[in-house]
């Protein structure tokens, strides 16, 4: 029978092999197809095809990547060990290598490079000697040759002489039997040609030997210091600047400090422009916790009250002066005023419903209360008496002065010598001689007093040496108040507020406002529609937010007062947060000494704003200018609105000698052009800079030669050291003295006199010298 016909499996429409029988076979002997043999893959070029039972995969080549049907060459070189190649690596199809620079070798693992040393092949074609480098190499010549321009080639040196072109050298030749020899100046080193000097940078070494910085110059080197020290005269150690020595520099207080100083005020003034001190106007700040009028005085302000009172024990609130139902005050009432009582109490007329009997019971009463207040005097040692409307305070008999020495007197103590006056917390006690602590209960705010005061309510409690009325105990705390200012205390209703204590009274929020609670501390507590910010004040009147008016500020937030600029300053404009806007617009004037400043208002603070300057310098007959700018601070940005001009007189047409708008910090120095000088600074709204202080000296026509000699000189300027000299103010006053009288040059150059530097004074000795050579 023939064979019977063969039928397909399920499935084998999916299979990627393609099946047969053997001859003479059945149907389950099948044959697999190799199509990688066959050619009938889908892999890529770069791919290797490997057979499977009944199919096949692909698989990229080494250096490639992807799926055997889509391959890529990969880049090994962009790996970050660059394939293991220490120098190059270029990338090639399905591989890499690795290439060295010049004057290397690949190694046999090809990777790394070795050295190619030139020198062993050829002696790397030098004539003479090949020295062999790391990647590369170098020609040499023996002693009488020199390296041709080709690098490799010698030629002899014809004999040299210092007579043809130095020698060769840069600097010092020296004929030898063995040839030239050269040699460098100080501050230069001789380079391995034997010819060429070069530049020792001697701040490398320690600095050069400088305190602070070093800064290398061409054969030498200059020190400086920081700003706020001074260069002493061996030209290396830096010594800080007392700036409180100096004339003018503050105010008040001056504090040195390491590069620096510090300017403080006196109690009651307030500091400004850095360096001055203006009186602070107490009454612009809460009406200076004052409960009815105030008056500022100069450090210091008073409160005052109408008429029928008088003003309390915390100098602040006022009470009334007349006794209960408007009667003249009682005997009784010296209780109120403790160790104070009237040495003749004066008492009402009897009315003619008192009897004889009922006066002298009321005479009686007095005199008890006067004895016991005189008793209580005496006690604590505390006398007054009143003279033609004076109070004078009483000490005990002294005790006898140790012989040969001087007393000091009441209120002083001697020490070391010298009389002092007892101290504020202090009071003078007759018997030692000595300034004694306050006790408890009393307190003392003045120098060389002769007892201290009593608390106003005297229960022996309390620090000892208190300095004012605020050491005594028992006052109300801030946001509370009683009749006397002592406990008990209530707390301020709501609606008002107070900020100190030992207070009568408490303020109100004004306009209705109230608060969020009882014993509020200030006007912050109230509840104001508006919360106004730095440089406004709240108005309690109309509720809105006021900016500061001129010459006012307001730092903080919710305030209902604006404070008053201190001293004669102002501010540029109006809502002012700060008082370092507040500004002295004060400057200008007619000079004629022999030495002054010429300085912008508000120096060293900021100029202000719109403002306008004029000063007329008039030398004494027979004398001429110098002017010295030791440094000029004015914005530029604002295309030239400040300006400083110096000129003959006030028309712009006149001889000018200096103008400037913009900021040197350079010194300069030069003479006026001109006999006179009118010198004008104005300044606009836009911006505003420190300014300048700028001296100037007069001197005799006679040494007009010897000072432009000197002042046209570049040495003056070309070191930062003499810069300094022309901005420290002891040294510019030495150095003006010199020109002013060039015979006392020899004063500041004695030994022990030495004020100036060493270059400075050189500088200064041939001038000097030769310009009073005629004379001698």
């Amino acid at each position: 029978f023939p064979p019977a016909p063969c039928k397909a499996e399920a499935g084998s429409a999916a299979s990627t092999s393609r099946r047969g029988r053997m001859p003479g076979g059945g149907c389950d002997e099948r044959v697999d197809v190799d199509e990688c043999v066959e050619g009938t893959d889908s892999c890529h070029i770069d791919a290797i095809c490997q057979n499977t039972p009944r199919s096949y995969k692909c698989i990229c080549k080494s250096g490639y990547a992807g799926d055997g049907k889509h391959c890529k060459d990969v880049d090994e070189c962009e790996r970050e060990d660059n394939a293991g190649c220490v120098h190059e690596c270029v990338n090639i199809p399905g591989n890499y290598r690795c290439t060295c620079y010049d004057g290397f070798r690949l190694a046999h693992d090809g990777h790394n490079c070795l050295d190619l040393d030139e020198c062993a092949e050829g002696n790397g074609g030098c004539q003479q000697t090949c020295v062999n480098m790391m990647g590369s190499y170098e020609c040499f010549c023996r002693e009488g040759f020199f390296l041709s321009d080709n690098q490799h080639t010698c030629i002899q040196r014809p004999e040299e002489t210092c007579a043809v072109n130095n020698g060769g050298c840069d600097s010092k030749c020296h004929d030898a039997a063995t040839g030239v020899h050269c040699s460098c100046p100080m501050g230069f080193m001789l380079q391995p040609d034997r010819k060429t000097c070069k530049d020792i940078d001697e701040c490398r070494l320690s600095n050069g030997g400088c305190d602070h910085i070093c800064r290398n110059t061409v054969g030498s080197f200059e020190c400086s210091c920081k700003k706020g020290y001074k260069l002493l005269i061996n030209e290396r150690s830096c010594q800080d600047i007392d700036e409180c020595s100096f004339d003018r520099t503050c105010d008040h207080l001056c504090i040195n400090t390491p590069g620096s100083f510090q300017c403080l005020c006196n109690k009651g003034y307030t500091l400004y422009g850095l360096t001055h001190c203006g009186d602070v106007d107490e009454c612009s700040i809460n009406r200076g916790g004052c409960r009815f009028g105030c008056v500022n005085t100069p450090g210091s302000y008073q409160c005052t009250c109408p008429a029928g009172c008088k003003l309390h024990w915390n100098k602040k609130d006022c009470t009334g002066i007349s006794g209960p139902g408007g009667l003249p005050p009682r005997a009784g009432d010296a209780r109120a005023r403790p160790g104070r009582f009237p040495a003749d109490p004066a008492g009402s007329s009897p009315a003619a419903s008192c009897n004889l009997n009922c006066l002298r019971q009321k005479v009686e009463k007095k005199l008890k209360a006067a004895l016991k207040a005189l008793k209580k005097s005496i006690n604590q040692e505390r006398f007054l008496l009143r003279f033609a409307g004076m109070e004078y305070e009483v000490a005990r008999k002294l005790g006898a002065a140790p012989e040969r020495q001087e007393s000091c007197g009441p209120g002083q103590q001697r020490l070391a010598a010298k009389c002092v006056s007892c101290s504020q917390g202090t009071y003078y006690h007759g018997q030692t001689e000595q300034c004694v602590p306050c006790p408890p209960g009393t307190y003392q705010e003045k120098e060389g007093q002769l007892s201290c005061d009593l608390c106003p309510r005297s229960d022996a409690f309390g620090p000892v040496g208190a300095t004012n009325i605020t050491g005594c105990t028992g006052q109300c705390p801030p946001g509370q108040h009683s009749a006397d200012g002592f406990q008990p205390c209530q707390p301020c209703p709501r609606g008002s507020y107070q900020p100190e204590a030992g207070r009568a009274l408490c303020f109100p929020c004004g306009g209705g406002l109230s608060t969020k609670h009882e014993g509020a501390l200030s006007f912050q507590d109230c509840d104001t529609k508006v919360q106004c910010s730095p440089g406004h004040y709240y108005n309690t009147s109309v509720h809105r937010c006021i900016r500061c008016a001129l010459g006012t500020y307001q730092p903080d937030f919710r305030q209902n007062y604006c404070v008053a600029c201190p001293g004669n300053t102002t501010t540029d404009f109006d809502g002012s947060t700060s008082v370092a806007q507040c500004k002295n617009r004060q400057c200008g004037g007619e000079l004629g000494e022999y030495t002054g400043y010429i300085e912008s208002p508000n120096y060293p603070g900021n100029y202000p704003a719109n403002v306008e300057c004029t000063w007329n310098i008039n030398p004494p007959p027979k004398r001429k200018i110098l002017i010295v700018v030791p440094e000029i601070f004015l914005p530029s940005e604002d295309e030239c609105g400040d300006v400083l001009v110096m000129r003959k007189n006030s028309s712009p047409s006149s001889i000018t000698t200096y103008e400037t708008c913009q900021t040197y910090e350079r010194p300069i120095a030069f003479t006026a052009r001109s006999r006179k000088l009118w010198i004008n600074f104005k300044t606009s709204e836009a911006n505003s800079a420190r300014g300048f202080q700028i001296p100037y000296v007069t001197y005799d026509e006679d040494y007009e030669q010897l000072v432009e000699d000197i002042v046209r000189d570049g040495r003056l300027y070309a070191s930062e050291n003499h810069q300094e000299i022309l901005k420290d103010k002891k040294l510019i006053k030495a150095f003006f003295d010199v020109l002013a009288h060039p015979q006392n040059y020899f004063k500041y150059t004695e030994k022990h006199k030495e004020m100036l530097p060493r270059s400075f004074i050189k500088l200064l000795r041939s001038k000097v010298s030769s310009f009073l050579r005629p004379y001698k």
